[in-house]
């Protein structure tokens, strides 16, 4: 996938995951990875960035598979951003589509002369 398209929707999917649920960093670049191509040198930056921003918050949670785990939560702050970035996704994937001539189920409905 074009470098470009990743990097302007890594944000709102890192806060569709923790609006949905705590998670820790490395939670985060897995669940993300299974739909687009990230590593973790990714998204440590950005949890930082939402940290210094108001977006999130973090804790350290005891974990039995080694040392305690630094979790990231979703902020007030952070669930209105989202609302907001997911809204715009939305809208400009809708006339993104339309340009192209893509319909609902994906299908191109152009013709080509």
């Amino acid at each position: 996938m074009n470098t470009q398209f990743r990097k302007g929707i890594i944000e709102l999917c890192v806060l569709s995951l923790i609006i949905e649920k705590d998670c820790y960093g490395y939670e985060l670049v897995e669940k993300i990875s299974e739909h687009i191509e990230i590593s973790e040198g990714t998204i440590y930056p950005i949890l930082r960035r939402f940290i210094k921003d108001k977006w999130c918050e973090s804790y350290l949670q005891e974990s039995q598979e080694g040392p305690p785990r630094k979790y990231y939560k979703i902020t007030m702050v952070g669930a209105s951003i989202y609302k907001k970035q997911l809204s715009d996704w939305l809208e400009f994937n809708k006339s993104i589509r339309s340009l192209l001539k893509i319909g609902d189920e994906g299908e191109q409905i152009r013709v080509y002369k």
